[in-house]
């Protein structure tokens, strides 16, 4: 079985706010308070760690983004995020 840490850490990246808007519309996007790990965050959600997720979840630690943090971040067009795609999900924390 392949090791998901070292081919999520392969694929993390650098991205604008401009690239991740159709994700958004699409209610793809998953924030990660920047108290987490985004590789840890990805990880949990790749293999299904439902108890971690939702701990994170009751915690406001991870979350769909907010009309307030989309108006701001739709003003920024540049925003840098740091990015991860577990499918379905775009997994996203601010730079």
């Amino acid at each position: 079985m392949p090791d998901i840490k070292a081919q999520l850490s392969e694929q993390l990246a650098s991205v604008e706010w401009n690239l991740l808007i159709p994700h958004a519309q699409r209610e793809a996007v998953i924030v990660v308070n920047e108290q987490l790990d985004l590789l840890d965050v990805a990880v949990a959600i790749a293999e299904d760690d439902s108890a971690s997720v939702q701990a994170w979840i009751d915690r406001q630690l991870i979350h769909k983004p907010s009309f307030q943090n989309l108006s701001i971040w739709n003003n920024q067009p540049n925003k840098q995020f740091m990015t991860l795609i577990v499918q379905p999900f775009v997994i996203v924390q601010e730079k």
